[in-house]
C-alpha cells in the first residue's frame, strides 16, 4: 500500500511539464536525463498509472494532471512557509500563476494584480469556457472563468457580469445590414476571436436567426478585434466597457439598443490556506466588484 509521495519524484514530474521535454528538465534540475526518466518512471511504477504523454511538448495524463496540481501546491506551501518565516525560499520570487480571458486582461484585470504586493505572476491568455481545464490539469493556481461549478480541489467567487455590445462601424449596417437583422446578420461579414469563439452565433441565435455568416474575420487580441470592428471589417459583440468610448465618438454604432449578452464570471483558485492565493483573490473581486455588472 502507497503511504507517501516522494517530494523528489514529484517535483520532476512538474518540472517535465513546465519545461516541456525531459531534457529540460533535466537542465532546470541540475541533473541528467536519465535521472529525470528514471524518475518519471518511479512514480509512474509507484502510482500504477501512465502519467505523461510522451509528445512534444510533453502532456500530462488525467492521472497525472491529478499529480502536477498537487506538485505546484507542494511548491506553493513551501514557499509561503518560507515567507512566514522571514526567508527568502532560495531566493525564488513568490510567483502565481492565473488563467484568465482575453477580454478580462485587457480591461479590468490587470488593475487588480497591482493591488498585491510582493507578487509576481504568470498569466495564460484562454477563452473563459476553458480556463477552468488549466486549473484542472494543474497549469495554473487561479482562473477566471465562466463556470460556477468548482474544479476539485477549488472555491469559487462570483465576480460580476461583463457585458457585450453587437457593434459596427457607422459605414458598415447602411453598407451590408438589408432588411431584418435576424435576416441580415447571417449575411454580413463578422470579426470572430479565434475558432472557438461562438459568441457572435449565439447573439444571432438569440435574435432568432441561425448563426453568423460564413464571411469571418479571425481577430485573436482583445484590442485588435474591437479595432476591427472600429474599421469596418464586419460587426462584433465588444466588452461595454471598450465599446462605450467609440459610441461616444461616432466610431461605432449599437446594432440593436436594448439587447446585449452578459457573461457572468468566477474566481476559482486552489483550495489552500495560502497568504499570496488570499491576497490575490481579495484584489481581484474588489476591482471585479468596481469593474463588472453585478
Amino acid at each position: 500500500m502507497m503511504t507517501d509521495l516522494p517530494a523528489e519524484q514529484v517535483r520532476t514530474l512538474l518540472a517535465v511539464v513546465d519545461e516541456g521535454t525531459f531534457d529540460a528538465a533535466a537542465a532546470a534540475l541540475h541533473v541528467t536525463p536519465s535521472a529525470v526518466s528514471q524518475r518519471v518512471k518511479a512514480l509512474e511504477q509507484r502510482t500504477g498509472r501512465v502519467l505523461l504523454q510522451r509528445t512534444k511538448p510533453v502532456r500530462p495524463t488525467e492521472s497525472g494532471a491529478v499529480l502536477v496540481r498537487f506538485a505546484r501546491q507542494l511548491v506553493r506551501l513551501e514557499r509561503d512557509a518560507w515567507g512566514e518565516l522571514g526567508l527568502s525560499g532560495a531566493g525564488e520570487p513568490t510567483r502565481v500563476s492565473v488563467a484568465v480571458n482575453a477580454d478580462s486582461l485587457a480591461t479590468w484585470f490587470l488593475p487588480a494584480l497591482t493591488r498585491v504586493e510582493g507578487l509576481c505572476f504568470e498569466l495564460h491568455r484562454e477563452d473563459e469556457d476553458h480556463t477552468a481545464a488549466l486549473l484542472r490539469e494543474g497549469l495554473v493556481m487561479a482562473a477566471v472563468t465562466s463556470s460556477p461549478d468548482p474544479v476539485p480541489g477549488c472555491t469559487v467567487r462570483p465576480l460580476g457580469r461583463m457585458r457585450y455590445l453587437p457593434v459596427a462601424a457607422p459605414g458598415f449596417p447602411a453598407g451590408r445590414l438589408h432588411g431584418p437583422l435576424p435576416e441580415a446578420l447571417p449575411r454580413a461579414p463578422v470579426v470572430v476571436f479565434d475558432r472557438k469563439d461562438d459568441f457572435q452565433d449565439d447573439f444571432v441565435r438569440r435574435l432568432g436567426g441561425g448563426s453568423a455568416g460564413p464571411d469571418r474575420h479571425y481577430v485573436p487580441t482583445s484590442e485588435g478585434f474591437c479595432d476591427a470592428v472600429a474599421a469596418g471589417l464586419g460587426w462584433g459583440m465588444v466588452p461595454e466597457v471598450q465599446a462605450a468610448p467609440l459610441l461616444d465618438a461616432g466610431r461605432l454604432v449599437l446594432l440593436t439598443p436594448g439587447k446585449w449578452m452578459d457573461v457572468a464570471l468566477y474566481w476559482q483558485q486552489w483550495r489552500l490556506d495560502s497568504p499570496a492565493l488570499a491576497a490575490l483573490a481579495d484584489a481581484v473581486t474588489a476591482t471585479a466588484t468596481e469593474a463588472l455588472r453585478q
